[in-house]
């Protein structure tokens, strides 16, 4: 994976671990066109050479905003085709985003506002600094949400309160996120990036292919009945049963040592 991306910022911590920074303070780190590529093909990179990651962080610059949604100044003066066009981008990254095989933390920093939300929406899990605020204001612009909003918003705190905050845009704060479900775990902001990252190390010092597989058991269960979600929890569980990995966890707890994990 390439380094140099004019949006993002992309590190490697610990070897398993990948830090995406959403990396245009001067306008809070707002989506244009060329930041929904650049997430695309870092995410989308996944589908197909993971590089031995088992843990993704993505954050923002700076100590004021996360992502403060679509870049509107960017948008000023688009055409339908070219606006229509730009959204075929961001569709796009949501999906990669909710595609990445590895689990995906978002560390909201400040700000997440409209597309911002939705991305930390489509993560995995979120960690937000004590100062963040949410909000999924697209209807006061005359649109809505368009890159999972409707849907992960929904899934994260049901529906009542999803069409509330959808249908009035009214913002909401870090705690009242926390009490509904969209975060969970409020930081204070100095020690926001070493918490998440905390959790990262913990969940890649697991076994990788096992986290993969509960990772998908517990997102496609959740989409069928809890007896269909039953059968593909199985057949997740047995894909593990012939890896070394199996084998090598059950080997160091009885040698009382640290598992190492190589995700065979």
């Amino acid at each position: 994976m390439r380094a140099d991306f004019e949006t993002i910022t992309v590190a490697r911590h610990d070897d398993h671990i990948l830090l995406v920074t959403l990396n245009r303070p001067a306008a809070s780190n707002a989506l244009n066109t060329r930041m929904g590529l650049d997430l695309v093909e870092v995410f989308e990179t996944f589908s197909v050479d993971l590089a031995g990651l088992r843990a993704v962080v993505i954050t923002g610059s700076g100590d004021k905003a996360f992502c403060a949604g679509g870049d509107l100044k960017e948008r000023n003066g688009m055409t339908d085709a070219e606006w229509q066009s730009q959204h075929l981008i961001f569709e796009r990254m949501a999906r990669a985003l909710m595609a990445c095989s590895v689990p995906l933390i978002a560390a909201v920093n400040g700000a997440a506002y409209g597309g911002g939300c939705e991305i930390a929406a489509a993560s995995d899990f979120v960690y937000a600094a004590s100062h963040a605020r949410f909000a999924l204001t697209e209807v006061t612009l005359g649109i809505m949400p368009g890159a999972g909003g409707t849907q992960n918003l929904a899934r994260a705190v049901g529906e009542r309160r999803a069409k509330e905050l959808i249908l009035s845009g009214l913002p909401f704060s870090a705690a009242e996120a926390e009490a509904w479900g969209l975060v969970n775990r409020v930081v204070e902001p100095a020690g926001l990036l070493e918490a998440t990252m905390t959790t990262a190390r913990r969940i890649a010092a697991n076994g990788p292919i096992a986290v993969r597989q509960a990772k998908q058991a517990i997102h496609r269960g959740l989409q069928m009945s809890v007896s269909d979600g039953m059968a593909f929890e199985i057949e997740a569980y047995n894909r593990l049963v012939p890896t070394a990995d199996r084998r090598e966890g059950v080997l160091a707890f009885n040698e009382k040592r640290k598992p190492v994990f190589r995700g065979e």
